[in-house]
Formats: structure tokens, C-alpha cells, sequence
């Protein structure tokens, strides 16, 4: 006999390892996928400092190690594998991952959303080191200091412009001579003596060994280079939500990312959805968090409003 979990989670960031706390501590059987990197997108960071309860700040990793940790102490089982297929047309809920498949009343989904990046080997050397797609992560660790911010869209300016709070220029680096970004914002960049442009350029090279110390930029239009000398490189060139799993089972909007039908609940009743695979908005820690604590109560709750009969039926389409 297959076990039946009460809950599987896929997805082990801050939303997934909250979740996996929450519904441990509420009694139900827990499982969570943590995918081939466990602790998600916060292990590739330095040292985070905006989450409460950690006074002196935390490197990303540890941080991670410790929400695991907590998640383990009251149950939960992990398992360090991607999922490779899911069944949401009856339940229980199945799950396809390399070591089999496995069931569940109710599933949470938290595989969260990736940076884009543009794919250079020194920018993935330097990640934590410089490079970065967070400014509101990481614009403090700059401070009086010069940066470059890569984009071209409302993300972009409104990176610029908050980091200019802390650092001393930023230069905004876009591959045209147009921009996507609103004309509100791309205003405000531009009345803000702290943020110069340099248009119809792109950066080739990420320069520096343990840190950076530079970019190499090219202009698209003539081939030249030149080089700028930088310590910090921010990327606000978007991010995919890592939903390719669900396209055609869960409504997703037209970026890919979750639409839940009522609270964490997604159209299809049983299954939730937490964090940055939801949120295009804030994509922060903490409220990634948050996004799992809700998640795990809504899941609690719905479990207690089914019969025994409704959790083993042709799942409904409809919220």
C-alpha cells in the first residue's frame, strides 16, 4: 500500500520549508520535495540581513539549514529530488518524482521563480559576490560605492532609483535606445542625479576574481568596448516562474505565474500555492514565509471541510 500524506510540498525555500513547519505541527503527514538544491534561491546569496529575528544578519545557506532543521524537529520527511510529473485529476493528489511515485490529500506548490540572468560565466562565478538580482536584498551592502543596473523595464528603474539611496552612482545599462519601463518611472530615473544611462549596450564580461571590480560593456551598434569600473552588478532583466510543471492543470497568468482562486487555493480544490511562484511583486524571505504559513493553514482547514469520500474523488476543477 502506497502511503497517503496528509500534505506534499514541492519546493523547499521559505515558503516550502514554513509550509512543511506548519502542517507538521498541526498533525499532518508531511512531505516535501526540495528539489535538487535544496533551500532554493536564498543559497546562492551572501549575507542576508532583513530578516527578523537575526540581529547580526545570516548567510543565505545557514539561514536555510536552520528553516530545514525546524521543519525536520517536528516531521516532516525531505526528499532531495526534482518532481518530474504530477497527477491532479483525482485524488489523492500523485506525485512523480525518480524514486517513485507518491499520494497525497493536498499539495503545495512553492518552486518559487528564478532571475533571469544573461548567461556569462563571470556573472555565475561572482553571484554573491557583486552580482546580484535583488536590490532591495542587497543594495545596503553597497553603500558609497558604484553599480551598474541591467534592464530596461519599470524593475529596472525602480532598482536604480533604490539604490541610490545607498550607493554613490548607479549607471543603468539597456540594450536599446527605448525602454519598456512607464513613463512615470522612467522620469523619476532620470531626474535622479545619482542614475546615468548607457544605452544601445551590453555587458560581456563580469570583471574580478572574488569580487567585482568592473564590467566590460559593448555597444551593440558599433562593436566597441570599453570597461567601467564597478563593485556591484544588479540584473532587473525579469523572472520565470518555475511553473512549467503545471502549465495546462493550474491557471497561470500570461508570465507564468500562479493565480490562486481563493486565498492560497489555486483552481483546483486541494491544491496551494506559496511565495514567489505567486508573487511578481515583493519576492522577499520573509514574505515567502508568510505565503507558507497561509498556505499550510488553508490546506489544514480545507482537509477538515472535505468527507472522507470528497478526498478520494475525481478532483474539481473549479474553486
Amino acid at each position: 500500500m502506497i502511503e497517503v500524506y496528509g500534505v506534499i510540498i514541492i519546493g523547499s525555500g521559505p515558503a516550502g520549508y514554513t509550509a512543511a513547519l506548519y502542517a507538521a505541527r498541526s498533525n499532518l503527514t508531511v512531505l516535501v520535495f526540495q528539489g535538487y538544491q535544496p533551500g532554493g534561491q536564498l543559497t546562492q546569496t551572501s549575507e542576508v540581513e532583513n530578516y527578523p529575528g537575526f540581529e547580526n544578519g545570516i548567510m543565505g545557506p545557514a539561514m536555510m539549514e536552520k528553516f530545514e532543521q525546524q521543519a525536520r524537529s517536528f516531521g516532516a520527511q525531505l526528499i532531495p529530488e526534482d518532481v518530474l510529473a504530477v497527477d491532479f485529476s483525482q485524488r489523492p493528489f500523485t506525485i512523480t518524482a525518480h524514486s517513485g511515485e507518491y499520494k497525497a490529500h493536498t499539495i503545495i506548490i512553492a518552486t518559487g521563480a528564478s532571475a533571469k540572468w544573461l548567461g556569462l560565466p563571470s556573472e555565475k562565478r561572482l553571484q554573491g559576490r557583486g552580482v546580484t538580482a535583488c536590490a532591495t536584498c542587497d543594495g545596503f551592502f553597497f553603500r558609497g560605492q558604484d553599480v551598474v543596473v541591467i534592464g530596461g523595464g519599470d524593475t529596472a528603474m525602480e532598482e536604480a532609483i533604490f539604490l541610490t539611496r545607498y550607493v554613490n552612482h548607479v549607471t543603468l545599462i539597456h540594450r536599446r535606445n527605448t525602454f519598456r519601463a512607464s513613463k512615470i518611472m522612467l522620469d523619476r530615473a532620470y531626474k535622479n542625479p545619482k542614475i546615468s544611462f548607457l544605452l544601445n549596450a551590453e555587458v560581456v564580461e563580469v570583471l574580478g576574481e572574488d569580487a567585482v571590480t568592473g564590467v566590460r560593456v559593448r555597444d551593440v551598434q558599433t562593436g566597441e568596448e570599453k570597461r567601467l569600473d564597478v563593485q556591484g552588478v544588479f540584473l532587473a532583466i525579469g523572472h520565470q516562474p518555475n511553473t512549467a510543471l503545471f502549465k495546462g492543470i493550474i491557471n497561470l497568468d500570461q508570465v507564468g505565474y500562479i493565480v490562486p482562486a481563493e486565498h492560497t487555493m489555486t483552481n483546483i480544490a486541494g491544491v496551494f500555492a506559496a511565495g514567489d511562484v505567486t508573487d511578481h511583486r515583493y519576492r522577499q524571505a520573509v514574505t515567502a514565509a508568510g505565503d507558507g504559513c497561509r498556505a499550510a493553514i488553508d490546506a489544514e482547514r480545507w482537509l477538515e471541510s472535505v468527507t472522507e469520500e470528497e478526498k478520494t474523488t475525481a478532483a474539481i476543477a473549479d474553486v
